[in-house]
């Protein structure tokens, strides 16, 4: 498995980091794009030919998780001819998201999914759980093989990691905040973030979606402490073997 960074600034794009929540996310023969926030469809393009996607993942209808669909839509449908990718996403975002397009066409096979969901997406398979978030959120588990991947999106600390069980062998977490300064329960800071990887006993931590003025040094720093060892910063174009 291999997990690349497309974009990873919470909310709205950094000066630094420039696109918001996205991952792409190789296991085995699998290709899947994990949630589509503002400028990681171009990013996408660097590392992969979006023809060659297998899924693609939203874990909720925030923008800066979901609105770089519109241009796969595009592409798919006017530039490449394709049609029929699947497209996973919890309750209400595909009508939301339609509200724009218009009319979907038959790019996408769009498919609703919810707490305790599987779907098998090539040699990948993908569970999901609801977590602390206002609109209807989904986090994600990846798995091929005895690898196993688990992304938070955006969450409260009122769900956590474990819901997966123990022992994932990366959990990539949002930590949006500084402990000392949390404005929205909505998110996590990077303690909880840490806490969190920690008691489900994850073998690493990567933290992203980080508020653009929060420091980041700061962030990594918070979270190591709570983790109880290095944790890792995302970064566009970091790719990662896991």
């Amino acid at each position: 498995m291999e997990l690349t960074v497309l974009g990873c600034s919470g909310s709205f794009g950094s000066p630094a980091g420039g696109a918001c929540s996205g991952y792409l996310v190789r296991a085995g023969g699998a290709a899947i794009w994990m949630d589509c926030g503002n400028g990681t469809f171009a990013n996408l393009q660097r590392h992969i030919d979006p023809g060659e996607l297998d899924a693609v993942v939203i874990t909720h209808a925030h923008p800066d998780h979901c609105v770089d669909i519109y241009g796969l839509h595009v592409l798919y449908r006017y530039g490449l001819g394709l049609s029929g990718l699947p497209v996973y996403a919890p309750e209400g975002v595909e009508p939301r998201l339609a509200a724009l397009v218009g009319e979907w066409g038959d790019a996408f096979a769009w498919a609703e999914v919810g707490d305790g969901d599987r779907v098998a997406v090539a040699d990948a398979e993908l569970r999901f759980a609801r977590t602390d978030h206002p609109l209807p959120t989904v986090a994600v588990e990846c798995a091929h093989g005895d690898r196993r991947l688990v992304y938070t999106a955006d969450t409260g600390p009122g769900w956590s990691v474990e819901a997966f069980g123990a022992g994932a062998d990366l959990v990539l977490s949002e930590a949006s905040y500084l402990h000392d300064e949390i404005p929205a329960p909505i998110h996590l800071s990077a303690r909880q973030a840490g806490e969190a990887a920690r008691a489900a006993a994850a073998r690493r931590l990567v933290i992203t979606h980080l508020w653009p003025m929060i420091d980041p040094v700061a962030s990594t720093d918070e979270a190591s402490e709570a983790f109880g060892r290095e944790v890792t910063l995302a970064a566009p174009h970091l790719r990662l073997r896991i």
